[in-house]
Order: structure tokens, then C-alpha cells, then sequence
């Protein structure tokens, strides 16, 4: 399984929106065949902040999420509203 978290500081302004600037884009992704979950937090400490936390069955599905064309959409638009450029941690783990 491919697991990745990513940490995205929003934009203040837009940091309320968050779940409905990233709902088309995260809909999508959740509609993916070899996706297993793919879920939004926001941070109890920072308003500006959400975590997502996503996996993938394999390498295969990982590889199909990134060249699929609402993640290279996103790639595109979603900057927009970030702060920063997202943390991301990406590992492949043993499990299901």
C-alpha cells in the first residue's frame, strides 16, 4: 500500500472554503479504482492549516492518481489558494 499524508497551510483568507475549493478535486481522487481512503483534517492549533491522509493499493494506483487528469488540474489551480508549498510524506507500507 502507498501512504501519504501532506500538510497544506491555506491562504487565511480562503482557509474556511478549504473543503469546497478541494471538494471536485477530492471526489475525484476517492473515485480512483485503487484508491482506500482519502481524507481531509483541519488543525485544532492552526485554522490555516489542513492534513490530508490518503492510500493507495499499490505502486500501480499511486503512479494512475498522479498522471490522472483531476490531479493535474489540482496541480493547477489549488496553488492558488496555498500559503506555501504542501509537506508531503510518501511511503509504502506492508499492509492492506
Amino acid at each position: 500500500m502507498i501512504f501519504i499524508t501532506a500538510k497544506f497551510t491555506i491562504l487565511p483568507e480562503f482557509a474556511d472554503q478549504w473543503p469546497e475549493i478541494s471538494a471536485e478535486f477530492s471526489e475525484a481522487t476517492r473515485g480512483e479504482e485503487g484508491c482506500m481512503w482519502f481524507e481531509w483534517a483541519r488543525n485544532t492549533r492552526n485554522p490555516n492549516e489542513y492534513f490530508v491522509v490518503e492510500a493507495f493499493r499499490d505502486q500501480d494506483a499511486g503512479v494512475a492518481h498522479v498522471q490522472s487528469e483531476h490531479f493535474k488540474k489540482a496541480t493547477q489551480t489549488l496553488p492558488n489558494y496555498l500559503a506555501e508549498t504542501p509537506a508531503v510524506v510518501n511511503m509504502t507500507v506492508d499492509q492492506d
